[in-house]
């Protein structure tokens, strides 16, 4: 992918380490030369975020974002300690089923809880081990809302972020361009 694309987004430069970033942008240099980059932070937004100040919480994140992606932390640890949580509830401890594997494949996951899917065994395992951890509050950063899915047994919030591009030219702008090389391509030809 990173070989034949045309454009290449490398996102949460403010938050990634300086040293990964450096190196994602020396492959691309080295790789694909030719392609426009275009750089980006994320920006979190926590929908009420009195859950989070001053609470012990419990912060539920994308699985595959701390497992696969080999991210000790997400979005929702990043809230939690922007708005001044005094604690963040580890739920190893609590690990219900396979969570409990879970875990223990992937050691690098700090004091998350990874919502590994959305199968009934999965969500199943994910409420058990929500039920069996204290605290005050929960902090939910999953693409998916899920006190929709599942009993969540504690008031809880919703973290979400959107795409700051930083560079120029930004992504409207390399659309735009693309479309008006392609309009007067297709005219020409017409």
């Amino acid at each position: 992918n990173l070989r034949g694309a045309q454009v290449l987004i490398v996102n949460k430069i403010d938050s990634a380490p300086v040293e990964g970033v450096a190196q994602v942008m020396a492959n691309i240099a080295a790789i694909n030369p030719a392609a426009t980059v275009i750089q980006a932070r994320s920006n979190i937004a926590v929908d009420r975020p009195e859950l989070i100040t001053g609470k012990r919480v419990l912060v539920i994140e994308d699985g595959p974002t701390l497992t696969h992606g080999e991210m000790a932390y997400g979005s929702g640890m990043i809230a939690a300690q922007k708005h001044g949580a005094i604690a963040i509830v580890d739920p190893k401890p609590n690990a219900k089923g396979s969570l409990i594997e879970t875990f223990k494949h992937f050691p690098w996951v700090g004091s998350a809880l990874p919502a590994m899917g959305y199968s009934e065994a999965q969500l199943g395992d994910l409420a058990a081990t929500v039920r069996a951890t204290t605290c005050d509050s929960i902090v939910v950063a999953t693409p998916v809302d899920l006190g929709r899915l599942i009993v969540l047994p504690k008031p809880y919030c919703r973290v979400s972020y959107d795409l700051e591009e930083i560079s120029r030219p930004d992504l409207a702008q390399v659309l735009d361009h693309f479309l008006l090389s392609h309009v007067r391509c297709n005219q020409s030809e017409g």
